[in-house]
């Protein structure tokens, strides 16, 4: 054990090893865009560049991470997420979930406990392709798609830490949010960028040079993709190179999307003030729907066990004040699909 490991470790699950969770927490952040980035990180981390990859591949094998690679933002190249739930029949829920996880546009797909019980993630180049994949999975499964557009964003950036306790809102110090920017022009795509994000998309190759090998399908050279992967990074079309942990693996058995009903003309104050704590992964603003669902604030909440998040859904309370009217929060029993953006119609 290295002697800035800490001895009193919380009981990692099983399966996992110490090695495997302070690998896990180091690249739930980023990896670099060098020439032999597991190289630098087993450096890092005190370990040998073939052990990095090795442990990588087993984590992917066994389904501790989902995904391993680049996690686009599409927005910020002109596409459009599109958060939507449907009231499925129970007798019919295998059936809907095979029409809904058939489409390519479809990224993430979670039943959870609500009269709602299946929501997904449209994600698309255009919005008008991201609406033509909800009118496509009405009119496949009869129906009704809810849809709540991202109206806002205040922050996504999913951490769950193995050997260090998850922070509870308000109990770390607040993060810094980056500033908003409305107006913000997207950024158009290449050629280039469209076959990158298409050779990508499912993962980088878990080899020791990583870019190069993503280059060569790409009839490209290293640097190239290195370079391009930097700029859409600072462009933020890419929001970081990284590893994508299977919640229930982890130990985070309880994961709850918390929904909230605040007073429009406070709801964006309050939605920076709930993006800023650490325990909250991703934070939206998403319209109303008259008769349908009340609630216009976001805010995915992890934990162990579902007391542990409905405690921390009591602290989002508190933090909210008398401007929040009412609140739920709705758990995740089944992981239905999570595989990301993914181009339908990638360039040869």
């Amino acid at each position: 054990m290295r002697s800035d490991t800490p001895t009193d470790l919380l009981r990692l699950p099983a399966g996992i090893e110490l090695e495997d969770a302070r690998l896990i927490d180091r690249l739930q952040h980023s990896l670099p865009t060098t020439e032999r980035p597991f190289a630098d990180i087993a450096a890092e981390l005190g370990m040998a560049e073939p052990q990095v990859i090795e442990r990588l591949h087993r984590l992917l094998k066994s389904g501790v991470l989902t995904r391993f690679g680049p996690l686009f933002h599409i927005e910020r190249a002109g596409g459009q997420f599109i958060l939507a739930a449907l009231q499925v029949p129970d007798e019919r829920y295998a059936e809907v979930t095979a029409l809904v996880n058939a489409l390519p546009e479809v990224a993430h797909n979670y039943r959870r406990d609500h009269v709602l019980n299946m929501w997904f993630v449209v994600a698309a180049e255009t919005p008008e392709a991201a609406w033509a994949a909800c009118d496509r999975i009405e009119a496949a499964t009869g129906l009704p798609v809810h849809a709540f557009p991202k109206e806002r964003e205040y922050f996504v950036g999913l951490y769950l830490p193995l050997l260090s306790p998850a922070p509870r809102v308000g109990e770390a110090p607040a993060r810094a949010l980056p500033a908003h920017a409305p107006t913000a022009q997207p950024t158009v795509l290449t050629d280039f960028d469209r076959q990158l994000i298409a050779a990508t998309q499912s993962g980088l190759p878990l080899v020791a040079r990583p870019y190069d090998t993503v280059a060569a399908m790409l009839g490209s050279t290293g640097e190239a993709v290195r370079t391009r992967l930097a700029e859409l990074l600072a462009a933020g079309v890419v929001r970081r190179i990284a590893a994508v942990p299977n919640h229930y693996r982890l130990g985070y058995a309880a994961n709850g999307m918390s929904v909230w009903d605040v007073a429009d003309e406070h709801v964006d104050r309050l939605g920076e003030l709930l993006g800023s704590q650490p325990a909250v992964s991703h934070c939206y603003r998403r319209p109303r729907k008259a008769g349908v669902w009340r609630y216009n604030l976001f805010a995915m909440l992890h934990g162990h066990t579902r007391d542990e998040v409905l405690a921390q859904a009591e602290q989002v309370a508190e933090l909210l004040g008398p401007a929040c009217r009412a609140h739920d929060v709705l758990f995740s029993s089944a992981i239905l699909k999570k595989t990301g953006l993914r181009l339908r119609q990638p360039i040869d």
